[in-house]
């Protein structure tokens, strides 16, 4: 089920997530501290998995989608006939391209002034899966995707609601074919910079 904005604090965080949840959930709680405390008209948004430009692409720290285009990418180089995907790739993954966030926040801050969460997402998710072949199909490998099953497959679905956003006049419009181009442009271009073993450092 999609998650709604006062579901907040109402079960246990997820394990391998905890300590970068319990830094987003100190961050909600200042921001409202200060809207009590000093009437400051801060809104607290809650954005959904994120990709674009700009992202990390180191190959140990980086979330789910830069490591794809990396791993993709290289894999195109290579010329290797099989990229291996960690996980089962059956989990669902909601995510948005950077622009569309920047928008939403550009819209709340001339639309809205409370001291209610607003989720910010697509409120569509997609098989981690699915999101490798978008990103291949991008990227331009054609080789095969196998996936190792042995690692672990992480949180089964992540998905906001975002009805109060949409109550508000606002949808994400950037679909996942459209949006994940400017990232592997920007990837490709960046590692022909930066060839070789300085790679990593000038582009992660």
């Amino acid at each position: 089920q999609p998650i709604k904005e006062e579901s907040l604090l109402t079960g246990p965080l997820e394990p391998t997530n905890e300590p970068y949840a319990i830094a987003k959930i100190a961050g909600i709680k200042m921001v409202e501290a200060y809207r009590s405390q000093y009437g400051a008209d801060f809104i607290n948004v809650m954005p959904t998995n994120l990709y674009g430009r700009g992202d990390n692409y180191h190959p140990e720290y980086s979330h789910v989608v830069a490591a794809l285009i990396r791993s993709f990418h290289e894999a195109k180089v290579a010329g290797a006939s099989n990229v291996v995907v960690e996980g089962t790739c059956t989990p669902r993954r909601e995510c948005l391209y950077v622009d569309d966030l920047a928008d939403a926040c550009v819209h709340l801050m001339k639309t809205y002034s409370s001291d209610e969460l607003v989720n910010i997402g697509t409120g569509e998710d997609i098989t981690i899966a699915e999101f490798a072949r978008v990103i291949a199909a991008a990227v331009g490998y054609t080789g095969a995707i196998s996936f190792d099953t042995s690692r672990p497959a992480g949180t089964p679905q992540q998905l906001l609601d975002v009805g109060r956003l949409a109550r508000l006049r606002w949808r994400a419009r950037t679909p996942p074919a459209a949006g994940i181009n400017p990232p592997c442009q920007a990837y490709a271009a960046a590692a022909e910079r930066t060839p070789g073993n300085n790679r990593e450092s000038q582009i992660a």
